[in-house]
């Protein structure tokens, strides 16, 4: 249904109202978010319905326009493989260790498993260079396939598979022609799109209007494969070829996890998977990273605040790989750093976020012809956030290259120019008033958080000059580090003595649980405690956080939202570091319930149902659950009389209260990690 087809949802619609929210969600067409399965090759990803469905997939790049976008609008194709006749699965999860997912299938007559993965092989360019790829060559690269097995494994059950693309976000539809004499290739090429979409199988598809479909009885042990290729790299032609690439595929991911420091703990499966998906929002060519695979869906349920994540926001980026730093993952970060060198080149500004080539321009529009995810108006692509002036990125950036180079004791000479750049915007403008960390559409003003953020670049500048041998510079900042503190401090903080959303409001804002993060004060600073507190008992709904209250912060924007899972995150880690260690993991526990049944987080919780709301899988809510859990662990290790430093038994009284690499608050110079 196209939305001129229907009416505009009423974007006032509280995300609140449970009898209401429940009867509207009840007999859904689509799934909840939260049912959805993500894949990665690190250069495409894709969302797998529990019906078997592919419901999203750009190609060939992850913000391409779709092929598959039922997701948004159930008419705007997709692609199944499972029974005829079933719907839901009996089981579903990720082979251990990997973005490869495993769907069990029940039938009246037998069982079925369905294996599909994004494939990786060794790297293919050999005779010539890369055209695509601008970071140093690995071992492993995307196959640009999309590969899906079958194995019958008891009785007998009729397989039935219908691919159904749809080009450039539902707006083309396809042209299927066979390839040879046979069945087993065919092509769906959509005018104008520049994408051609390549099916080998050895199944017999036949095309029936815009639509592939193919259906056949398998007996116990019997095997198929269908691959989706949209590149000129071969695909496989049998199913022995197609195990090989599954295996090899296998291999990768269980190469790169093993590579992390994982503790011995039961919250140990989180940590992997959340390490596992910060790793399938990388874009490998250029070391982007992705704030979501998605666009588009709702904050609200209905609503309007519905927007486009398939890009990398420098703030969420940086704080990613702080994530993938804390379990011991440092090649992304390289990775990232050449992305910013690249996007900063001839001294450009850096802004707020940027396509994951290193587009600059990200123009925003809607389409009016997707109905969007459960009528959620409208869907859009492209973010005007790109032109935002957000005062935070600077000191993100900067804090992610101290913790970086406070595990190599060094930084390339080539990045100094760079950082200095960053360093001397946030002394140029952190006087000004910008949209925050929020990206509100409504007026700029003086938030406190985005304050506190250039105090950060300052303070993480001039500890990188002093790793620089640039004495003078490192005094210089320092000095005007030293000067936002003390204005932030005066200006930022209420009668209560309390932290506020900006200056001269009384309002919270859930960003200023960053401050004992960052180490802008220590955490048994009373502002400190007075804040984490206030905001647990003022900024929440059910437990559960909230950005900030709508009615108090001009966003620009109409509707209520639900509660943001990083925030409450946040909280958790907040709350180990004023001592609230048992408070913090009650409510670590919950949030853990709340993970998808494939341990995966949207952007955010609706605190009535627990259903996800937002963009998924959400880069910025894994990287916050890495740090609240390994806060928890380290506190009760330290309960225990035993910290753990990457895998290390360390005693508690001679650890270093900053096993997150972070400085403390009068720590007047970096030196290794974890000391």
């Amino acid at each position: 249904m196209n939305a001129s087809d229907q009416s505009r949802p009423d974007a006032t619609t509280g995300a609140f109202e449970a009898e209401g929210a429940s009867a509207k969600w009840g007999g859904s067409p689509f799934p909840p978010i939260a049912d959805y399965a993500f894949l990665s090759d690190c250069e495409t990803t894709c969302l797998i319905a529990p019906s078997g469905a592919v419901e999203w997939m750009c190609v060939p790049r992850p913000d391409s326009p779709s092929v598959f976008s039922a997701i948004l609008d159930r008419s705007a194709g997709s692609f199944r493989l499972g029974p005829y006749d079933e719907m839901v699965p009996a089981a579903r999860r990720y082979l251990p260790g990997s973005l490869m997912l495993e769907t069990t299938w029940q039938t009246r007559t037998g069982w079925l498993i369905v294996r599909d993965t994004l494939c990786m092989g060794p790297w293919h360019n050999l005779s010539d260079r890369s055209k695509t790829h601008r970071r140093s060559p690995t071992d492993y690269d995307a196959e640009h396939c999309l590969l899906r097995t079958v194995k019958c494994v008891s009785g007998t059950v009729d397989l039935s598979m219908t691919c159904d693309p749809v080009f450039d976000y539902g707006r083309v539809e396809p042209d299927w022609t066979y390839e040879g004499d046979g069945y087993g290739q065919v092509v769906a090429s959509g005018a104008g799109s520049g994408v051609k979409l390549r099916i080998t199988t050895d199944l017999r598809p036949g095309i029936e209007r815009r639509g592939l479909n193919a259906r056949t009885r398998m007996v116990e042990n019997d095997t198929h494969f269908v691959a989706l290729c949209w590149s000129p790299l071969p695909a496989p032609m049998t199913m022995d070829e197609a195990t090989e690439r599954m295996n090899r595929t296998a291999e990768f991911w269980r190469q790169w996890i093993t590579l992390g420091d994982f503790p011995d703990h039961r919250w140990r499966s989180y940590l992997q998977r959340s390490a596992l998906t910060l790793k399938g929002l990388t874009f490998a060519p250029s070391g982007a990273l992705m704030a979501a695979a998605t666009t588009s869906l709702p904050e609200t349920p209905h609503g309007e605040r519905n927007w486009d994540y398939r890009y990398a926001w420098v703030r969420d980026s940086t704080f990613a790989l702080w994530g993938l730093y804390t379990l011991g993952f440092d090649r992304e970060a390289n990775d990232f750093f050449y992305f910013i060198a690249d996007v900063c080149r001839d001294g450009q500004a850096l802004q707020v976020m940027y396509g994951v080539g290193g587009e600059h321009e990200l123009t925003e529009e809607t389409l009016p012809h997707l109905s969007g995810y459960e009528g959620a108006w409208p869907v859009r692509i492209g973010n005007a956030a790109y032109s935002q002036k957000q005062h935070d990125v600077w000191g993100a950036v900067l804090d992610s290259v101290l913790l970086h180079a406070r595990s190599r004791s060094q930084l390339q000479e080539s990045f100094w120019p760079i950082l200095k750049q960053q360093v001397e915007c946030a002394a140029e403008h952190w006087e000004e008033p910008d949209r925050g960390i929020w990206e509100v559409r409504g007026q700029p003003q003086h938030f406190t958080s985005s304050k506190f953020m250039c105090w950060v670049a300052m303070d993480r500048g001039a500890r990188l000059a002093r790793m620089y041998d640039e004495p003078v510079y490192a005094e210089k900042w320092q000095t005007l580090a030293d000067q936002i503190h003390a204005d932030i401090c005066k200006n930022g903080v209420d009668k209560r003595g309390v932290f506020v959303q900006s200056y001269g409001s009384e309002a919270l804002d859930a960003s200023l649980l960053l401050l004992p993060l960052l180490r802008f004060l220590p955490p048994e600073d009373p502002r400190i405690r007075a804040t984490v507190l206030a905001i647990a008992d003022e900024l929440t709904y059910e437990g559960l956080v909230l950005r900030y209250r709508v009615e108090e912060t001009d966003d620009g924007l109409e509707g209520e939202e639900g509660t943001f899972t990083i925030c409450s995150f946040w909280l958790v880690s907040a709350l180990v570091e004023i001592g609230e260690v048992e408070r913090g993991k009650r409510l670590c526990e919950r949030l853990l319930s709340y993970a998808s049944p494939l341990e995966l987080y949207a952007e955010e919780l609706d605190p009535h149902t627990g259903r996800h709301l937002g963009n998924f899988p959400q880069a910025f809510t894994h990287l916050a659950l890495v740090n609240a859990v390994m806060h928890v662990i380290r506190a009760e290790e330290a309960t225990a009389g035993l910290i753990t430093v990457h895998g290390v038994p360390t005693d508690p009284w001679t650890a270093s209260d900053t096993t997150d690499g972070h400085p403390t608050a009068d720590e007047p110079l970096p030196s290794g990690p974890d000391e």
